[in-house]
């Protein structure tokens, strides 16, 4: 079986001269470690990031706060990607700021992933065996992968 993609930009499988096509996958769901402490003290750890346009990544460079920061780039992209933080559906600039460091680390290492891979997965390898495996980076309960 051989991988393809098809015209409208979902990956489609051949075998045996018959095509089947799966849709594109444009959110991911994410578990931040930490958590998002809005206004009220209320934790939010699991959100949903979508894939970004180019629209997203030109309009912020005409940012005045990134044109004064150049470091404000990632959190005026991440505030256009990210659909959601918990129940919190209005993720604006003030909301990435207000993200504990370790969040925004984990928020930038899956914006690049998913963009530029198209996915969450990584390949790892048991410390203890060396047995290599796929786990998913988004993020998720303890003990689940």
């Amino acid at each position: 079986m051989r991988r393809v993609m098809a015209a409208v930009g979902a990956e489609a499988s051949v075998s045996s001269g018959s095509v089947s096509v799966s849709p594109m996958r444009t959110e991911f769901v994410f578990e931040l470690p930490r958590g998002y402490v809005d206004d009220n003290g209320e934790v939010h750890r699991s959100g949903v990031m979508r894939l970004a346009t180019a629209r997203d990544e030109l309009v912020p460079l005409r940012d005045d706060r990134v044109r004064e920061n150049a470091a404000y780039l990632t959190v005026v992209l991440l505030a256009r990607v990210i659909v959601r933080i918990g129940s919190v559906t209005d993720v604006h600039a003030g909301v990435v700021e207000n993200l504990f460091a370790s969040d925004l680390a984990f928020l930038q290492d899956m914006y690049r992933r998913v963009n530029s891979e198209g996915h969450t997965r990584a390949a790892v390898a048991c410390p203890s065996c060396g047995s290599g495996f796929e786990v998913d980076v988004a993020g998720g309960r303890l003990g689940e992968s």
